[in-house]
C-alpha cells in the first residue's frame, strides 16, 4: 500500500465509501467558506485521487489537472480559492506555473501550496520566493494536507466586507456576482461582471486592451481587442447616468481604458 494511504483515518473514510458508495460526512471548518473550489495540479493519479477525496470529505470541491496547460484558462473562467501545485509535472513545471500565477491580474493572490518530493532547503526556498503560501513533502499525511489547507485559507480569507465594492452609485458584490446601481439590481452577463469586477478593483489605473484581454479573458483566441470596446459600451448602458458622457469608465485615448472614481459634487466638504 503507497504511504500516502498510510493514515488511518483515511482507511475509515474509505471503507465507509465501499460501504455505503459516499464518504463519512464530516462537519465543515469553522471560518471557512462551505464548497470552496481547490484546483489540484498533479500528474500522479493516485495522489491526485486521494487529495481530491481529502477535500471532498472536508467539504471543498477539488479540479484535478494532470498537466498545467490548462490551469491558467479554466481559474480565468472559474477562480478556485486555492492551487495545489505538484512541481514536477510534464511541460510546464510547478514553478513555471506558479510564477505565472502571481503575475496574472485575475489570479495573483490566490494562495499556492506545493505539494512535492523534492525536499532540498533550496527547493522549498525557491518556491517559497515565486509566492507560494505553503510547502508539502511527499509523502505525507491526508490530516497534515488539510491541516496546511485550512491554514492557509484561515490566513488568506478576506475580510465579508471587501467582497463587496460601492463605488458612487454603483455596488459590485463578488460572491453573488451582482450589480446594483442606484439600489436597483441590473442584469449582466458573467465575462461583463469579470471586466467591471476587475476595472473597479483596480480603480485609477489604465489599462490597455490588451491587458484587458488578458485579465478577463486568457483563452482570447476567439475574442480580438475591438471586442473590449463592446463591452465597455454594454458595462456604461448599464451603469453610467449618461453613457455618452460617462462617470465611472472612462476612455484614455492612445492608451486604453479607466474605472474613475467619481469627484464629489460641488460644494461638498
Amino acid at each position: 500500500m503507497p504511504p500516502y494511504f498510510g493514515d488511518v483515518q483515511t482507511l475509515v473514510d474509505l471503507s465507509h465509501v465501499l460501504s455505503n458508495g459516499m464518504p463519512a460526512p464530516r462537519p465543515t471548518a469553522p471560518n471557512e467558506p462551505g464548497n470552496a473550489l481547490v484546483y489540484v495540479v498533479e500528474d500522479d493519479a493516485d495522489i491526485a485521487r486521494l487529495v481530491q477525496h481529502q477535500l471532498q470529505l472536508n467539504s471543498y470541491r477539488a479540479r484535478l489537472f494532470t498537466s498545467a496547460a490548462s490551469v491558467l484558462r479554466e481559474a480565468a473562467r472559474e477562480w478556485p480559492r486555492l492551487f495545489v501545485l505538484d512541481i514536477m509535472l510534464p511541460g510546464m513545471d510547478g514553478l513555471e506555473l506558479c510564477r505565472q500565477i502571481r503575475r496574472h491580474p485575475l489570479l495573483a493572490e490566490t494562495p499556492v501550496i506545493f505539494m512535492t518530493a523534492r525536499t532540498a532547503e533550496g527547493d522549498r526556498v525557491r518556491g517559497l520566493d515565486l509566492g507560494a503560501d505553503d510547502y508539502i513533502s511527499k509523502p505525507f499525511s491526508p490530516r497534515e494536507l488539510m491541516a496546511r489547507v485550512r491554514a492557509v485559507l484561515r490566513r488568506t480569507q478576506p475580510p465579508a466586507s471587501a467582497s463587496v465594492l460601492k463605488i458612487g452609485e454603483v455596488e459590485i458584490d463578488a460572491q453573488a456576482m451582482t450589480l446594483l446601481v442606484r439600489n436597483q439590481q441590473v442584469p449582466i452577463t458573467t465575462r461583463e461582471f469579470h471586466l467591471l469586477h476587475f476595472m473597479a478593483r483596480n480603480a485609477g489605473r489604465v489599462f490597455s486592451r490588451d491587458q484587458l484581454l488578458d485579465a478577463v479573458w486568457s483563452d482570447s483566441s476567439f475574442v480580438t481587442p475591438r471586442s473590449i470596446d463592446v463591452y465597455i459600451r454594454r458595462l456604461r448602458e448599464k451603469i453610467e447616468p449618461e453613457p455618452d458622457h460617462p462617470r465611472y469608465l472612462k476612455t484614455v485615448h492612445g492608451a486604453g481604458y479607466r474605472f474613475e472614481l467619481p469627484k464629489p459634487p460641488a460644494g461638498d466638504s
